[in-house]
């Protein structure tokens, strides 16, 4: 009973009390809303041995950094400034909680606890009260940053970082509640990899911190940099806590090739790496900077410029805050801290800082405000929060805003998202999708100022809401290089290959490391060419320097050429012979061995061999549609008509001697109209297959360009290759059929007998067309048509000499057996 009354007692007065003591701010002010802040304003901390056994001492913070102290300072500055204006919460005052985190994530954790909380020791009977801040500004640092909005997350408070750049913080699903006035690392890492490709840089070192901030940018400037061809020779980072591991990282950097360096650092990591490398004496080195150590203004000493001389790197847009620098230089030192300092009689008096006397070494510091940065998008979120508080408390123009109306920190979520306003500086403010604001950078270089001071001078911009190829604007004229040269320092594994060389990449190396190698034929490189080769087009071939594409020679065979002139030789000499010859029997045509030999057939004879010599003409010159269709075709009817003016004539021998047996009325049916008629069958029958074929699919001019790779042969391709080997074949078919009967008949009585000579130009004529077909599928380029040509003349003089040579012969030098006694002579053959 004891118990239970006891347990009913202490229930009755049950109170929500804080276990241990308070964190106070560093700096406050109370009013009708409070905004919470966290900043880095001591940057080191001592952390108290961690026994477990009693209570950790409390944690010490030194070492003042200036420019998170000015972010404080940009806060209140614009908290006063609304506070003061009537067009924003006219009626509501601003109060402010700031923290200092000492740059630990440690601290942010008790300062995020603090700033929902509150101070108050106890707060009632039950703990589930309104967080003390309606929303948070801060913190610099991605990692701290992340710890804080995961931390306030459940609570739905809103947290507004100024430079927390880190792509993860871009996940809605892990950070609904935060928002940025600085632009995702995503974009800033794809344009250090477009930044380093603009000026030829293909071979870099990378180096980042080992935090959400330095492993995340890295990790898509890596990606970034293989999509624009950079290699990465190393890529090595550490923490702030691990002094060997930037040693080692100063060792790789000193060991490395690559004369360019990307450094993805936070401003506390970059000064430890510069301390470092000036330590060693480590310079001449281009320096790729981000935006949180390009423009500290804490990087900046007197040996700093010899190493970090000439750095490039993406800086936020300054900010021209109207008033700020009365502010920070004068009237922040009265009012926020009570320290004043007067002269009197050459006598200093001042009023001592108590708990702030650190910060005296401040006074009259007026280093860098012109270097508003950061500081901006610390006056930004101020301004956001303003805004999104003013549409929530429904404020109109004269009649304020409504105090009585209860706010829920998710409520401040949503005006947020809202928001869409232009500052006093001019800059619009608005979040997108994944609460961060657009991407606008300036591109600065570290230089030497007229009077030896170090200025970050703006040298381009970066805006990522511009078009693609418009995005960057860099005025490369005036950069100034480590070590103050003006030429550009060059970072390359492997020199630029030479014009008429290409790359060959070394076996297990980035394929910015290469050999230079000539290039095969066909291909060309040159100075200009954005890639590593490229080939010549198709009727382009490269020339001897393999440095550009030249036009390929086309090889046809001409009239010009020495083999175009002694097959014109030729076939003019078989024409001239030919009209020698049909003049010849002209003259005798009336000598009986030129009417005993049928000389209608031999006059028609002598015609289609001289055709037949002059279609060989065609054969040379350029191919063209007409020229192709005329070869192959008057090649074709010519060679019929010689061939059945042969056939007719071995058919008169035939029947000659049939006729002289007894009762044989053979020749009246193979007089001379017969044999007209059937010469003109016979090439009819080719003329309609030359029809058929030009009607379908004619010969036409090509140009080969698979034979040879560095010339084009122009010939004439035949088209339907059925009709090309019909006409050839329908020749073949009367030239064997000629050759039979020739040599059936080749034994009768010599005053009859042509049939012997027949058989002997059948014979040389089947001889060359069959020697011809291997000849002509296996002949290259114009020596194709060459022994088209050679095998025409070939077997057109094999027709001349046997058939008519005997007969001039006896004409001219034997006239004595030209008289119609000796062709009257008969012989008796056996078994007549």
């Amino acid at each position: 009973i004891t118990l239970f009354c006891y347990w009913l007692t202490a229930v009755h007065h049950a109170v929500c009390q804080m276990l241990g003591n308070p964190e106070f701010p560093l700096l406050s002010k109370e009013g009708d809303v409070t905004i919470g802040g966290a900043f880095s304003i001591r940057s080191k901390i001592s952390e108290p041995p961690l026994s477990f056994t009693d209570t950790p001492q409390p944690l010490t913070c030194s070492s003042v950094n200036l420019r998170e102290f000015r972010f404080a300072q940009t806060m209140i500055f614009a908290i006063e400034e609304i506070n003061s204006a009537d067009t924003l919460l006219p009626n509501i005052s601003i109060g402010y909680r700031i923290y200092d985190n000492c740059g630990s994530t440690l601290s942010t954790m008790r300062a995020a606890m603090a700033l929902m909380n509150g101070q108050e020791r106890t707060v009632g009977k039950t703990c589930s009260s309104k967080p003390a801040v309606h929303a948070i500004i801060g913190e610099s640092e991605s990692s701290s940053t992340v710890v804080l909005s995961r931390t306030t997350g459940p609570f739905k408070i809103p947290v507004i970082s100024h430079s927390a750049t880190c792509e993860c913080l871009s996940s809605r699903k892990e950070y609904p509640y935060f928002f940025r006035t600085i632009a995702s690392d995503l974009y800033q890492s794809k344009a250090l990899a477009q930044l380093v490709k603009h000026f030829g840089w293909t071979w870099v070192g990378a180096v980042n911190s080992d935090s959400d901030y330095g492993n995340n940018g890295i990790a898509i400037f890596l990606a970034a940099a293989m999509e624009e061809g950079v290699c990465v020779e190393y890529s090595e980072k550490f923490s702030r806590t691990e002094p060997e591991k930037l040693l080692k990282v100063v060792d790789v950097i000193r060991t490395g090739t690559a004369r360019v360096i990307v450094g993805f650092l936070a401003h506390v990591e970059m000064n430890n790496l510069l301390a470092q490398l000036s330590l060693q004496n480590i310079t001449g080195l281009q320096f790729i900077g981000v935006e949180a150590w390009i423009t500290a203004d804490s990087l900046v000493t007197p040996s700093s410029f010899s190493v970090l001389g000439g750095s490039l790197g993406f800086a936020v847009q300054k900010a021209n805050i109207s008033g700020f620098s009365d502010y920070v230089l004068k009237h922040f030192w009265d009012m926020a801290f009570g320290c004043t300092e007067s002269y009197q009689d050459n006598v200093t008096l001042s009023k001592p800082c108590r708990e702030n006397q650190d910060l005296l070494e401040l006074k009259g510091y007026n280093a860098d405000v012109a270097e508003l940065r950061y500081s901006g998008n610390v006056y930004k979120a101020v301004y956001a929060v303003a805004h999104s508080l003013h549409s929530l408390l429904k404020c109109a123009g004269g009649q304020g805003c409504n105090q009585n109306v209860k706010m829920e920190p998710w409520e401040v979520v949503e005006a947020l998202k809202q928001v869409n306003f232009t500052t006093n500086t001019g800059d619009q403010v608005w979040f997108d999708s994944t609460g961060a604001a657009s991407a606008r950078y300036e591109v600065v270089n570290w230089q030497r100022g007229p009077g030896g001071a170090v200025q970050f001078k703006p040298v381009g911009y970066y805006d990522a809401s511009l078009p693609t190829g418009k995005q960057f604007l860099l005025m490369t004229e005036d950069i100034m290089w480590p070590g103050g040269f003006p030429q550009m320092p060059v970072s390359v594994c492997s020199e630029r290959c030479s014009p008429g060389t290409r790359k060959a990449v070394r076996k297990g190396k980035p394929v910015c490391c290469y050999d230079c190698i000539p290039c095969a034929e066909g291909e060309i490189s040159s100075t200009t060419a954005y890639i590593n080769y490229a080939l010549c087009p198709e009727e382009y071939w490269s020339n001897p320097s393999r440095d550009k594409c030249i036009l390929k020679s086309v090889e046809f065979l001409s009239f010009s050429e020495v083999m175009g002139i002694v097959l014109v030789f030729f076939s003019l000499c078989g024409v001239c012979l030919t009209v020698l010859v049909a003049v010849l029997f002209l003259i005798k045509k009336n000598t009986p061995i030129v009417r005993a030999n049928n000389s209608e057939l031999s006059f028609l004879l002598l015609f289609s061999l001289t055709l037949c010599f002059l279609c060989s003409l065609t054969f040379i010159g350029r191919p063209s549609e007409w020229s192709c269709m005329l070869r192959h075709t008057a090649f074709g009817i010519t060679f019929v008509l010689c061939i059945s003016c042969v056939l007719g004539k071995t058919l008169v021998v035939l029947m000659a001697f049939r006729a002289t047996l007894p009762g044989s009325n053979v020749m009246k049916w193979f007089g001379p109209p017969q044999q007209r008629l059937s010469v003109l069958a016979f090439t009819l029958i080719q003329v309609m297959i030359c029809i058929l074929w030009l009607t379908i699919c004619p010969p036409f001019p090509f140009k080969n360009m698979l034979h040879y790779k560095e010339k084009i042969i122009l010939e004439c391709n035949v088209g339907s290759v059925v009709g090309f080997w019909a006409v050839l074949g329908y020749i073949g078919l009367l030239a064997v059929l000629c050759f039979v009967l020739a040599f059936l008949a080749r034994k009768l009585p010599d005053n009859f007998n042509e049939a012997k000579f027949i058989t002997f130009s059948m014979l040389i004529f089947c001889a060359v067309w069959i020697t011809f077909i291997p000849a002509y599928v296996s002949s290259p380029g114009k020596f194709t048509v060459a022994v088209e040509i050679f095998a025409i003349l070939a077997s057109s003089f094999g027709l001349l000499f046997c058939i008519f040579a005997p007969k001039c012969y006896i004409i001219l030098l034997k006239p004595k057996l030209n008289t119609k006694k000796h062709i009257m002579i008969t012989i008796a053959l056996p078994g007549i």
